[in-house]
């Protein structure tokens, strides 16, 4: 059964929402520049309303070691989920899982980047768009995803309650992860967007 996280967490209703509606794991964008950006104290805020079996993920892009250790102090997170031009020794280097954003242009390496971040706990695959780090809406070539990773898959990409079904039927990937598909507003959720979209990925299985 593919698992379900829903990224751009900003109040915690919609986190609740979302974890009632069967949300696997929830994400909390730490990029200022993201309209999605959420305050390390207002993460925590959330974080501590929410059951002990959700996966809490921070998002960052290019941020510095500092930076990171500051909202990890702050916030109970889980995984963290690394967008920007980081190293796999980078990533590891906070002792805890995480997970590899990669943008789908159109001269990647694929193999090269599995080798790489070996140590990662999943690689996310996401549509390319120059300049943007994540959250284009946009999605890419479902073909292009492995058929056999070595490491688990998370889909991103312009997912929605109407092509979530679709998406995992061409791809059998470990996980999808949503955010604009299931907004009524840039940081705020809809919920029955979300019960669309969870029940929707729910029926593939």
């Amino acid at each position: 059964m593919a698992k379900i996280k829903i990224c751009g967490i900003t109040h915690s209703d919609d986190a609740v929402a979302a974890v009632a509606a069967g949300a696997d794991a929830l994400g909390f964008v730490f990029y200022p520049k993201s309209s999605r950006y959420v305050a390390p104290e207002v993460a925590r805020e959330i974080a501590l309303k929410l059951g002990a079996f959700t996966v809490l993920t921070g998002l960052f892009v290019n941020a510095t070691r500092g930076e990171i250790n500051e909202v990890l102090a702050r916030v109970p997170l889980h995984l963290l989920q690394f967008h920007g031009d980081e190293t796999s020794e980078f990533c590891e280097s906070f002792h805890r899982p995480y997970m590899k954003a990669i943008r789908m242009r159109p001269d990647i390496n694929l193999a090269e980047v599995f080798k790489n971040y070996a140590s990662a706990s999943a690689i996310l695959l996401d549509a390319y768009k120059p300049g943007t780090p994540g959250g284009t809406g946009e999605m890419f070539d479902w073909a292009r995803v492995p058929k056999n990773p070595s490491i688990p898959v998370v889909l991103a990409g312009g997912l929605t309650s109407e092509n979530v079904a679709q998406a995992l039927a061409a791809t059998n990937v470990y996980a999808v992860d949503v955010s604009g598909g299931v907004e009524a507003a840039p940081g705020r959720k809809d919920k029955e967007k979300i019960k669309r979209f969870i029940i929707n990925a729910r029926k593939f299985q």
